[in-house]
């Protein structure tokens, strides 16, 4: 397989792109690439580029572009925002997340969140591996950590919220199919919404329910722990809104 790598240079003919140190030593150590190889490069912007290694030493190294082989294609704009769990469980919601195609990664700190401090260096770059492995051509922004309360304070109307509500009388997964009502020419903007470990306060599932913009979805009968909840929840949205379902609609833009 050839090695993919996100880069933040533009894309376009007859370009040399500069690699990183860590992109340098991931090429010539880990995988035992030489220049001469070839390598694609994305960067959310210009689409993927076939390129081949030009140079690669201890402090980086360029990679010479070739051509391109896939054009820029946008996904759904689908954020999803979540309550920060331990380090290995949170590592795989940011990995599957990336994975099952979410466009924003938001954490927020919930009344009974117990992840104090959240390093979004580390998950960006745990994003970033995760998109090169998967064939996106974009790698998703992950947000510093924000209040729940302040991020419904200043949320945009426009964009609906799947609330993940553990109450019993939340409607089943099912249900979500009636959510393409929602959906117009174009995709709409949605965000998923998930909990703690021990769930929203019963404050936070009041005000959330009493939102306009606010639709309440349950899991199934079972408990889930936070981060099947998030991998369920993405899946299901997917399936009944995303480019996983009938009401995903993609343009692809001039290029």
């Amino acid at each position: 397989m050839i090695p993919r790598l996100f880069v933040e240079a533009d894309l376009s003919a007859t370009v040399e792109v500069p690699l990183t140190e860590a992109q340098a030593h991931y090429l010539a150590h880990v995988l035992r690439r030489a220049p001469g190889d070839p390598v694609l490069l994305f960067n959310g912007r210009d689409g993927e580029w076939r390129a081949e290694i030009a140079e690669i030493g201890k402090r980086g190294g360029l990679a010479h572009l070739l051509r391109p082989m896939r054009r820029q294609t946008p996904g759904p704009d689908l954020h999803l925002l979540f309550a920060p769990v331990k380090r290995a469980a949170l590592d795989a919601i940011v990995q599957k997340a990336v994975e099952l195609g979410v466009a924003r990664i938001r954490p927020v700190v919930t009344e009974r969140t117990v992840v104090a401090r959240v390093r979004t260096d580390r998950l960006q770059s745990v994003a970033i591996e995760a998109a090169e492995q998967c064939g996106r051509m974009d790698a998703p922004e992950v947000a510093e950590p924000e209040k729940l309360a302040t991020a419904l304070d200043g949320w945009p109307k426009e964009r609906r919220i799947m609330f993940c509500d553990e109450a019993q009388n939340a409607p089943p997964p099912p249900a979500l199919a009636a959510l393409s009502a929602f959906q117009g020419a174009a995709p709409a903007p949605w965000a998923v919404l998930t909990g703690p470990e021990g769930g929203f306060s019963q404050a936070e599932q009041m005000r959330l329910r009493a939102l306009s913009f606010v639709t309440p979805v349950g899991l199934g009968p079972r408990i889930l722990r936070a981060d099947t909840a998030v991998f369920t929840a993405l899946a299901l949205w997917q399936a009944a809104l995303g480019d996983l379902g009938p009401a995903f609609k993609a343009q692809t833009p001039e290029h």
